[in-house]
């Protein structure tokens, strides 16, 4: 929920799997709350022994009902163009796989520079310290933990999961409403640093 909206091609993932398996999952409650990898949410409905293959068996029905149904968020190109203007790399840290991370990105014709998946919270500062990143732009306060963790800037936008209070207490250090409002903030903090 920073660039893109998956949420209704999520729910849709979530519906096939559980026409396939018949269990019970409330989708509204799963889209609510993304963030997390796939493996933590099944657990809550399936019993721990099936998350496993479940998982496995969620990515592979991703491709057929996940991307289409996702849109890219206001702003989300403009705020990648904003990067680059500035001379920077825009980089997308995801803890969706890189896989399905590039199904989305292509399906909507963002381009970032580089796409690294498979990593959430505090684990996302692997990829931004090795791509130097100075910033982190993300949802939830499991970005800002990752921004924290990398030692970079922490720019919450209120997107996803977590309102602007949630992420500032996480220890976001700006809160933006959206990306339609990040690159304004991003050539007054250029023009401020």
């Amino acid at each position: 929920m920073t660039l893109i909206d998956s949420r209704p091609g999520i729910k849709a993932v979530y519906e096939a799997l559980v026409a396939e398996t018949g269990g019970y999952v409330d989708t509204d409650l799963v889209t609510s709350r993304l963030g997390p990898p796939v493996e933590t949410e099944l657990a809550n409905w399936f019993p721990a022994g099936r998350v496993p293959a479940l998982g496995e068996r969620y990515r592979a029905l991703y491709p057929d009902h996940g991307i289409t149904p996702t849109t890219a968020l206001p702003g989300a190109a403009e705020a990648l163009a904003a990067v680059r203007a500035a001379g920077g790399r825009a980089l997308v840290v995801t803890a969706k796989s890189r896989p399905l991370a590039k199904l989305h990105i292509d399906h909507l014709g963002l381009a970032p520079d580089a796409v690294v998946g498979g990593l959430w919270a505090d684990a996302k500062a692997e990829a931004l310290t090795e791509y130097g990143a100075w910033a982190y732009v993300g949802d939830h306060v499991g970005d800002v933990a990752g921004a924290r963790a990398a030692r970079v800037l922490s720019v919450g936008v209120a997107t996803g999961p977590c309102p602007a209070e949630e992420l500032r207490a996480a220890g976001a250090d700006v809160v933006l409403p959206d990306l339609t409002a990040f690159p304004e903030w991003l050539a007054g903090h250029r023009a401020g640093a």
